[in-house]
Order: structure tokens, then C-alpha cells, then sequence
């Protein structure tokens, strides 16, 4: 059973475990450049698609296509 000196001299390390840790900053500061080849403002500028339109815009072809996408990618 500890004697009340080492419970003392206990909590006096964690403190200053505590302290230290806190010092030193416990977590890096994060920061991420989401474009950096670009000074333009768009943050997606670096994807680019090369995909072919088949159908044309709003079409009921393309809504099937999108509503078949959308079953697939529950399904998996």
C-alpha cells in the first residue's frame, strides 16, 4: 500500500508529464495545399476527366445511367 509521500511524488510526475506534453504542443498543426501546381481558386483543378458524353444532357438515358450507378454502388 503506498504511503502518502509517493502518492504525493504520484501526482506531482503526472502533472508534470501533463505540463510537458502541453509544452510541447501535443498535436502538429495540420495544413494541406489542395492545388499546389495552380494559383487559380478552384480547389479541384488538378482532376480532370476524360470521360466521352453518350448521352446528351437531362436525357432519360442518362438518368438511367446514374440511377444504375447509384443500385451498383449500394449493392457493393
Amino acid at each position: 500500500m503506498p504511503t502518502r509521500h509517493q502518492h504525493i511524488i504520484l501526482k506531482l510526475l503526472v502533472s508534470a508529464a501533463i505540463a510537458l506534453v502541453r509544452l510541447l504542443g501535443g498535436a502538429a498543426p495540420a495544413s494541406a495545399d489542395p492545388d499546389p501546381g495552380r494559383t487559380g481558386p478552384n480547389p479541384f483543378g488538378g482532376m480532370a476527366c476524360s470521360c466521352q458524353e453518350t448521352y446528351p444532357t437531362s436525357s432519360p438515358e442518362q438518368r438511367e445511367e446514374i440511377d444504375r450507378g447509384i443500385r451498383d454502388g449500394l449493392s457493393a
